[in-house]
C-alpha cells in the first residue's frame, strides 16, 4: 500500500477488520474469502502527526506498525547519488541502444549538491533525460546543468512560504498564502502614498549619492500644472483597503492560474509552487473552472 497516510477514514476502518480476520468480500460479492498475507506500507507524512490530527487511526497504526523502516531523503545521503546515477545511466543505455553517459567529478558534484526533493524518482527522470538529449556521452562540470532541476526561479511574482511554516502544504491554508499576497500589496501602496506625497509637496529626501551633483534638479511637478486638490497629498487621507477592491477569490484564482501556466499544466509542481496540496490544486482548478481555459 503506498501513500496510507492519505487513506479515508472509512477505508481505514475496513482494512483494520481484514488484518484482524484475514477475511474479506470482493466487490459485488456475498462470498467471505479468507487470505493470509504480508503487508507492506509506504508514506511520506509522519502517521503519529496524522494521529494527533485525527486523521489517521491510532488502532490502524500499532497494527501495521510491525516492523518500521525509515528511510531518509536522498539529500541526507548523498554518497548513494553517483551510485544511483550509474545504476540509472547504465539501465536507460541499454533501453535506448546507446552508450552509458558519464561524469567527470565536477559533473558529479553539481548532481550531488542538488537537494532532490523529488528525492530517487527525480534523480533517475534526469538520468533519463541526460541519457536521451545529451550531445556526447561524457558530461564535464557545468556541462550538466542545462539538465539539473531549477532550485529557485528568481523574479518570480508568486510569493514564497509563509516564514516558519514547514512540513506538509495541510499544516496551513490558502488563505495565509493570499494575506501575504494582500498584505505585501498593500504595504507597497502606502509607501507609494507616502513617497507620492512628498514629490508633490515639493520635499522629497535627497540621497547622499545625490548631495556631491552640483546641478540642482528642479522637481518636475513644479513645471506642470497642478490643481489645488492636488497641490497637497493628504496624509491623513484614508488608505483604501485593498481587499475592497480586490476579492480573494480573484487573486487565488490569478495565482492558481499563472502557476499553471508557469509549469505547463504540471499540477504537481503548480501546488509546490504555491504551497498547497495536489488535491487542493485539482479542487480549486474545477472550481474556478481553469480546465476550460
Amino acid at each position: 500500500l503506498d501513500e496510507v497516510a492519505e487513506m479515508p477514514l472509512g477505508t481505514q476502518a475496513r482494512l483494520l477488520r481484514v488484518l484482524e480476520s484475514g477475511e474479506f468480500i470482493k466487490v459485488g460479492s456475498s462470498k467471505v474469502l479468507s487470505t493470509d498475507v504480508r503487508l507492506v506500507a509506504a508514506t511520506n507524512l509522519s502517521l503519529l502527526k496524522q494521529i494527533e490530527k485525527g486523521k489517521f487511526r491510532e488502532d490502524l497504526y500499532y497494527r501495521m506498525n510491525t516492523v518500521a523502516i525509515q528511510i531518509p531523503a536522498l539529500r541526507e545521503r548523498k554518497e548513494d547519488i553517483p551510485l544511483l546515477f550509474r545504476k540509472f545511466a547504465a539501465d536507460f543505455s541499454e533501453r535506448y541502444h546507446s552508450q552509458p553517459v558519464q561524469l567527470d567529478q565536477g559533473a558529479l558534484d553539481w548532481l550531488v549538491d542538488q537537494p532532490w526533493p523529488g528525492n530517487i524518482r527525480q534523480l533517475k527522470n534526469v538520468a533519463e533525460q541526460i541519457c536521451v538529449l545529451a550531445p556526447t556521452r561524457m558530461l564535464r562540470g557545468d556541462e550538466i546543468l542545462p539538465y539539473l532541476p531549477v532550485r529557485e526561479i528568481s523574479g518570480s511574482t508568486l510569493p514564497a512560504l509563509l516564514d516558519g511554516v514547514s512540513g506538509s502544504s495541510e499544516d496551513w491554508s490558502e488563505r495565509d498564502l493570499l494575506y501575504k499576497v494582500l498584505f505585501d500589496l498593500k504595504k507597497d501602496m502606502v509607501e507609494m502614498k507616502r513617497v507620492m506625497g512628498q514629490i508633490m509637496e515639493g520635499d522629497a529626501p535627497v540621497r547622499d549619492s545625490d548631495k556631491s551633483i552640483g546641478t540642482v534638479i528642479t522637481p518636475i511637478v513644479e513645471s506642470m500644472s497642478v490643481s489645488p486638490s492636488m497641490s497637497r497629498y493628504d496624509e491623513h487621507a484614508e488608505v483604501v483597503d485593498i481587499e475592497e477592491n480586490l476579492s480573494l477569490m480573484e487573486v487565488e484564482k490569478r495565482l492558481i492560474d499563472k502557476a499553471i501556466r508557469k509549469y505547463a499544466g504540471k499540477r504537481r509542481q503548480a501546488a509546490a509552487e504555491l504551497g498547497i496540496s495536489e488535491r487542493t490544486l485539482y479542487r480549486k482548478i474545477k472550481e474556478y473552472g481553469l480546465e476550460e481555459e
